[in-house]
């Protein structure tokens, strides 16, 4: 197997969003876009235990043209959306909606400590204005493979990796698992040929392509130039691996919404106000 070299190594700083800090490596000075993939989010929250959990977390708020996915690596969270999507989905699991022609939703923490990734999946520009849809998965139902020696982890929610299938439908061709590598576990990860790709760790340590030492809240962007890449665990790590088809088109972004001109952009405000994003309202 041809090793994929890497393009970037990405420090994930710490970005204030409202009330809430995440760690943001997607898009940064680094990289603007590595298309298809938007955004990535690493948020950590710790509340007071006295906090009441049903304001905290991101309240009703809108989206369109693109997949905002939360992969749920503490505690739990709450989706509710305005086609009347009520979930909850805690340590493990995963929700993937794609907000398509667009949606009101809300994340809500479950318990007073939670650490998710928000990954944002940008959508054709054919797909846009699709009907939305939610799909949540829970880490029960998210099928695994381990290494012999039990030493990696990894856990498949989309595409097909290492001959397990992702249970969750994609709009494009996109791989995502999460991974969990202790000391001395090793593993020789497939990529399609196409595929940007990219590895965040969470925390820990990894060497890479045995040569490249990597530690925790880094992003990895890896060329387009091989088969896979080879990982090694030099700490217990977590990590998020994702590959995807790029879509090759132009986008526009402001606020919530992922369009390809700006035009598009004004059109997702003016619908916004007149409501026909529908209507959120929690309890």
């Amino acid at each position: 197997m041809q090793y994929r070299t890497i393009h970037k190594v990405i420090y994930a700083p710490l970005f204030n969003m409202g009330d809430i800090q995440v760690r943001q490596s997607l898009p940064s000075s680094a990289i603007e876009y590595l298309d298809p993939f938007v955004l990535l989010h690493h948020g950590h929250l710790v509340l007071d235990p006295n906090v009441d959990l049903k304001h905290a977390g991101v309240g009703p708020h809108p989206h369109r043209g693109f997949s905002p996915v939360t992969y749920v690596f503490k505690g739990g969270t709450r989706h509710r959306d305005s086609r009347g999507n009520d979930h909850k989905v805690y340590a493990g699991g995963t929700q993937w909606m794609n907000s398509g022609m667009g949606i009101m939703h809300s994340e809500r923490p479950l318990e007073h400590e939670m650490e998710i990734i928000q990954m944002w999946i940008n959508s054709p520009a054919k797909n846009k204005m699709d009907a939305p849809f939610y799909f949540p998965l829970e880490k029960e139902n998210t099928p695994q493979y381990l290494t012999d020696d039990k030493l990696v982890e990894v856990n498949v929610v989309t595409g097909s990796i290492l001959g397990i299938n992702g249970p969750i439908p994609t709009i494009t061709a996109i791989q995502s698992a999460t991974l969990h590598i202790l000391p001395n576990g090793k593993l020789l990860l497939p990529i399609p040929h196409g595929h940007n790709a990219f590895l965040y760790l969470l925390d820990g340590k990894l060497k890479l392509n045995e040569t490249s030492i990597v530690e925790g809240l880094h992003m990895v962007v890896l060329n387009n130039d091989g088969d896979g890449v080879q990982i090694e665990g030099l700490e217990n790590t977590r990590a998020l691996f994702m590959s995807g088809e790029p879509i090759g088109e132009a986008i526009a972004t402001h606020g919530p919404f992922v369009m390809n001109t700006q035009t598009e952009i004004m059109e997702a405000y003016r619908d916004l106000r007149l409501g026909k994003m529908g209507i959120l309202i929690e309890e």
